[in-house]
This record gives structure tokens, sequence and C-alpha cells, in this order.
């Protein structure tokens, strides 16, 4: 019992003692945390005062930072801009001499391109012309051996008879005596030669054998073809081929004449085909105005060969014909034409005034025309063609001849004798029906295939 209430009141004591010390602290803490407050705020305002201080102090010198970064700023600056000018200037020299440079290597590489193309050009030119070249070459070879072929073709009767005779006349012979010139005269003769061409080739071979001591077959027969193709009129250069060069500013003008059923229309049509595919503008005058089927069948050929034909009713005057085909052919600058006319031989004295008439009008249009009269003779009918070779050299001036229909006779002869007897050139000559066989003669390939 005297313990609890000694510890009783002990504990009494020690709240009592509990509540002094705690009123103690707390009025400590109280000051403390009074005395905190105002240092703190002594701090604060030390603080604001030292930052404020500081702050100055940094402005100042953050100015005197920025100003001394400003000038500097401004000498690097200058110092940058020197140099960027130098640079530029450089840099500006720089694509100058390499502009130069460029230009002249564009120029060289230029150069050089041109030559390369015009190198490449050239070989192509060249290659193309060289090939151009062969390929005509090789058309004109193969043209050349089917008109040799059709040729031999067409003599292949004159050759049987003539040159066959020809061959079994000096046969066998080792020399040249009068029975065998009896024997080569009477061949010569009989095949349509002619008398006073026989003469003159006998007469030649003579003479050959007393100069050249003829000793054999063959040395005659060379002498035989070297005397008949000397007798056989050479033609103009002019007319080498089927071109009839034009006179300037105007056309060439043949005039065509011979008797009916000789094939003189056929000879034009043929002829103005071969002018057209050689690249002559061709006119035709239909001046046989006595025939109607003539101006009909001419004006087929006209449409076959590309060639533009002038016609007028039947029973015209040929002279007029004439003249508007003429007239016609020069306005739309033809090359050449040819002109047909009536193949009538009852009078001669006629035929002769008609021809002169039809050359006076044309002259009147194209000076020097008809610059050619082409006589065209049937080679089949013998002698008949000596006759009127001789009627149409009569009534006007023949300057060439065209024999026709050498490819259905034996009588080929003719074309040596008409040309040697009436100093005319043969200018072409007829071995077949087309166009093709219409041919330009050449008189050392004609005796050449005769003798083949």
């Amino acid at each position: 019992m005297g313990l609890l209430k000694f510890f009783s009141r002990g504990e009494k004591k020690a709240e009592e003692t509990a509540k002094k010390v705690a009123g103690v602290v707390s009025e400590a803490a109280s000051e403390i945390v009074s005395d905190i407050k105002t240092a703190a705020g002594e701090l604060r305002e030390d603080a604001k005062e030292a930052f404020g201080e500081a702050a100055e102090d940094l402005k100042e010198c953050a100015g005197d930072v920025l100003e001394e970064a400003a000038v500097r700023l401004h000498d690097r600056t200058e110092k940058l801009k020197d140099k960027t000018t130098e640079l530029r200037e450089e840099v500006v020299d720089a694509v100058q001499e390499a502009g130069r440079q460029v230009d002249r290597v564009a120029a060289e590489a230029s150069e050089v391109l041109s030559e390369i193309k015009a190198k490449t050009l050239e070989g192509v030119a060249a290659a193309s012309s060289h090939i151009e070249t062969a390929a005509a070459e090789a058309r004109e070879r193969a043209a050349e051996k089917a008109r040799e072929e059709r040729l031999s073709q067409g003599l292949e009767k004159t050759k049987a008879g003539l040159f066959s005779k020809l061959a079994r006349a000096i046969a066998g012979r080792s020399k040249v005596d009068d029975d065998m010139l009896d024997h080569l005269e009477e061949v010569l003769i009989t095949s349509d030669v002619g008398v006073e061409t026989t003469v003159k080739i006998i007469g030649r071979i003579e003479q050959r054998v007393s100069r050249d001591k003829y000793m054999g077959q063959n040395e005659l027969q060379q002498i035989l073809r070297e005397e008949i193709t000397a007798l056989l009129r050479d033609r103009e250069d002019s007319h080498k081929g089927f071109e009839l060069n034009p006179p300037d500013g105007m056309p060439y003008v043949v005039m065509v004449v011979g008797v009916n059923g000789v094939g003189k229309t056929t000879t034009i049509g043929k002829l103005a085909a071969r002018l057209v595919r050689s690249g002559r503008k061709v006119y035709i005058g239909a001046a046989d105005t006595f025939r109607a089927a003539a101006i009909d069948q001419l004006g087929v050929w006209a449409n076959r060969a590309g060639a533009t034909m002038i016609r007028q009713n039947m029973g015209s005057d040929p002279a007029s014909v004439a003249f508007d085909t003429l007239r016609s052919a020069v306005a739309n600058d033809a090359d050449v034409v040819l002109i047909d006319t009536a193949g009538r031989l009852h009078n001669k004295v006629g035929l002769m005034h008609e021809l002169t008439k039809i050359r006076n009008v044309m002259a009147k249009v194209v000076p020097d025309a008809p610059h050619e009269v082409m006589l065209v003779l049937d080679a089949s009918t013998g002698q008949n063609a000596f006759e009127q070779a001789k009627q149409f050299t009569e009534a006007t001036s023949v300057s060439s001849l065209a024999i026709t229909k050498l490819d259905g006779t034996a009588k080929g002869g003719v074309v040596i004798g008409i040309s040697d007897q009436f100093e005319v050139p043969v200018h072409y000559i007829g071995v077949g029906e087309g166009v093709d066989d219409l041919q330009v003669f050449d008189r050392e390939k004609f005796v050449e295939t005769l003798f083949s």
C-alpha cells in the first residue's frame, strides 16, 4: 500500500516534470523556430541583396563580354568577307577557266565528231556508191547478156542462111582464087546484101588478101568480119542508147517515115517505151491521118509506154497534127517528140510535098526540127526494102534507119547493103515482138553475132 502511494506520487511528479520539460522544450523550440525564421528572413534579404549585386555585376560583365565578342565577331566577319571575296574571285576564275577548258574540249570533241561523221558518211557514201555501181554493173551485164541472147535468136535465120553459106564457101580453102570470090559474090548477092555492096566487099577482100598474104580459112573469116563492119555506118555519139539528148530548152524531134506494114507504128511505140523507161518525157504525134487503125494502134502503144499522144480526126492535115504536137510538147517541157507520118508511095511527088510541109511547119515551133528523120524498113522484104529506101531518101533527107522483123527472115544481109548504099546509119533493129526486142544497133556486135 505504501509502495503504491509512493509510486502514485512519483508518477504524478513525473508527469508534472514532463509537462514542465515539455513546456520548456516547446518554448525553447518556439524561440528556436522564431530565431530560425528571423535568421531566414535576414538570410533572404542578404541573399536578395547579394543576388542583386551579383546580377548587376553579371550584367556589367556580360555587357563587356558581349561588346568584346561583338568586336571580335565584327573583325572575324570582315576577315571572312575578305576571304569570301577572295574565294569568290578564285571560284569565278576557276569556273571561267573550267568553262574555257570545257569549250576547248567541246570544240575538239566536235571537231573529232565532225571528222568521224564526215569519214563515216564518206565511207557510207563510198560503200553505197560501190554497191550501187556494182548493182548497176550487174544489172547492165545481165541486160547486155539478155540483149545478146535476143540478138542471137533474132538473127538465127540470117545466120543459118547468109553466113552458113559464107562458111561453106570458104571451108577447106587454103587460098583465095577467082572461084572462091565468085562463090562469095553469089552468096552475098542472093542474101540481099546488094550488088554494089557485094562488089565493094569482094574488092576489099582482094586488096586485103594481096596485102596480108591470106593463107587460111580463119584469116578470111576475120577479113570478112572487119570489112562488113567497116561498111556499116556508125551512129553518132549522141544516139548511144535510148536517150536522144534534146537541144537546150527544146525537145528532140524525130520524124518517122516508112511504108505501111513495115512495123512503123510498132517501132514508134517500142521506142517511146524505151525512152520513157530511160527517164525521158515523150510526146507522140499521130500525123498518119489517112488510116484510123494507125491512130488507134498508136494510141494503144502511147498508153502502154506512158507517153502523151496528140491526135486529130481522120483526114486532118498531117502538118497541123505535127504543129499541135510540137507546140504542146514545148509548153509541157517534153524531151522527145516522135512524129508518125503516112506511108504512101503511090505518088512520090505528093509524098515529098507532104513531108516537106510537115518539116517546115515543125521548124516554126522548134528551130532545126526535125533533128532526125528515121526510115523504118522491113528486113523480110529483101530487095523491096532497097526500093523503099531509094524512094524515101529521094523524097526527104533520111538521117537514120530502123530495120524491123529480122527475127522472121534470112535476109538480114539487107542491113549491110542499105546502110552502105544509102550512107545512112542504122540506129535500131527489131529482133522480136517484145519492147526490149527493139535494140540499139551496134555494128560490131551485129557482125560478131552473125559470125558466131
